[in-house]
């Protein structure tokens, strides 16, 4: 493991998506060369799919101001069938939060999360960003998002935020248009044409990208490309480890890996700690392979 400097000792670990599965979480956890003072980035959907989503976000919660947590879809799919917005889905798993007795204080500390998160010249997000957006216009249009979620209406708010247009960002967009475009690059995107033009049916690694469509990251000219953006979202994608993008989710749910990655400034002395996720990914298969049947 290479010896971190002076300066990056209370650099934070990031950690990908993980979507209830809170065994290997607590594994990984247990695992990281880091006190009890080390910051903790999570890059969203900490809950759904996996086999224990409410302690999942117990323990995430738990960990007070110690936790930078950005809001993914499944986090916020979750508030959106809490108010009634949104139903549930087949291969959902969150019941067991819906149910609790401390459901609405889990709620209002979920709604009162990040989109986007930047320190030491690190940006984190749940999915992307569009490469129209420097690093201060995705803060921006981020905490419009934030102001609207924690408001009395955010309920309203959610309810606007679901549908795939307008695909593209303009400076000009209407106040309703705009949340959505930046709640689709935040929490949703995985390809975009060069102009920034969002897909949102390919799903694949990137070789899947659509014709004239490339991953977010790969767009030319992509005004984040001067700072670090890490990021989970994309399973499919798997770890990916560049000096400028970190793609950290490994797909644990799917019985895959957990990863952590320690982001010290230089990249050099980045590192990454994982653990094998294989009894998740059997409980997800299972419960899908039950709900198929039913």
């Amino acid at each position: 493991m290479t010896a971190l400097s002076h300066t990056d000792s209370l650099a934070p670990f990031a950690f990908g998506d993980l979507q209830g599965c809170h065994e290997p979480f607590m594994r990984l956890l247990g695992k990281l060369p880091a006190g009890a003072d080390t910051p903790l980035w999570f890059a969203g959907d900490l809950i759904n799919r996996g086999p224990d989503s409410l302690a999942t976000l117990r323990e995430v919660a738990g960990l007070g101001a110690r936790a930078t947590v950005v809001l993914g879809n499944h986090d916020l799919h979750l508030l959106a069938v809490s108010a009634g917005v949104r139903r549930t889905k087949s291969g959902d798993t969150l019941s067991d939060i819906l149910a609790a007795p401390d459901a609405p204080d889990l709620l209002d500390w979920l709604r009162h999360r990040p989109l986007a998160h930047i320190e030491r010249g690190i940006l984190l997000v749940h999915a992307g960003v569009l490469p129209q957006w420097d690093a201060a216009l995705t803060l921006e249009l981020a905490e419009e998002l934030e102001r609207a979620l924690r408001g009395p209406a955010w309920a309203e708010t959610l309810a606007d935020l679901y549908g795939n247009e307008p695909r593209t960002w303009s400076p000009d967009l209407r106040r309703k248009e705009r949340m959505r475009v930046a709640f689709n690059a935040l929490t949703r995107i995985r390809f975009c044409s060069a102009d920034g033009k969002m897909d949102f049916a390919a799903n694949g690694g990137p070789a899947s990208a659509p014709p004239g469509h490339m991953p977010w990251f790969d767009a030319p000219g992509r005004r984040t490309a001067d700072i670090t953006v890490v990021f989970g979202h994309w399973a499919a994608l798997g770890l990916m480890m560049r000096d400028n993008v970190i793609g950290l989710d490994s797909g644990c749910v799917w019985g895959n890996r957990l990863s952590a990655v320690r982001l010290a400034a230089n990249p050099a002395e980045r590192t990454l700690m994982q653990v094998d996720c294989g009894g998740c990914g059997r409980v997800a298969d299972e419960r899908e392979q039950t709900q198929s049947n039913t």
